[in-house]
């Protein structure tokens, strides 16, 4: 009988290592990914705002209304879905939305965005998107850029949140 318990538990200890051995490898290789891992953080009026995104390049492809679709909603990002996280309730280009963390979507177009906060943080792209589970949807107009950015990225400045790639930035009042 001892022999078997101890058989057990060096076994258990076994898949332990394994599991643990493993969960580090999948984080090292997302660091690896052609689109890596990001964020952006920063204070608005004594609010934390975060956002945590894949970061695609353009790689000289054409981006807005080939790589990304207009019309369509998209991921804001590469891989596992945007997040965006608020410490506080905030008021988004006017609107509420509570403090949460929250799946970001976009819907881009030539002339407007719609900007979505999904009240499922965790999902990877937009394959599961569910409408219904908007929290909040509101409109901004896109505009060109002053300079290129092959990389997409967010920041957080004193009143807005951004995100720019390729020729476009998008930006939204967070008061």
């Amino acid at each position: 009988m001892q022999k078997n318990t101890k058989k057990m538990g060096l076994l258990a200890i076994f898949f332990a290592l394994s599991f643990i051995s493993f969960t580090l490898l999948a984080q090292d290789d997302k660091a690896k990914r052609p689109s890596p891992p990001a964020t952006a953080s920063g204070d608005i009026n004594g609010k934390k705002v975060t956002v945590n995104y894949g970061q695609p390049s353009v790689k000289g492809r054409e981006v807005w209304g080939k790589l990304v679709p207009y019309g369509e909603v998209w991921r804001a990002g590469a891989n596992e879905a945007t997040t965006i996280e608020f410490s506080k309730d905030v008021s988004i280009e006017g609107k509420t939305l509570p403090a949460g963390k929250y799946g970001f979507f976009t819907i881009p177009n030539t002339n407007e965005w719609t900007i979505i906060f999904n009240k499922v943080p965790n999902q990877w792209g937009a394959f599961k998107y569910d409408a219904a589970q908007d929290a909040l949807r509101v409109t901004v107009k896109p505009k060109k850029s002053k300079t290129f950015n092959e990389k997409l990225w967010y920041a957080i400045n004193k009143n807005s949140v951004i995100l720019a790639w390729e020729n476009a930035e998008v930006a939204f009042a967070v008061k």
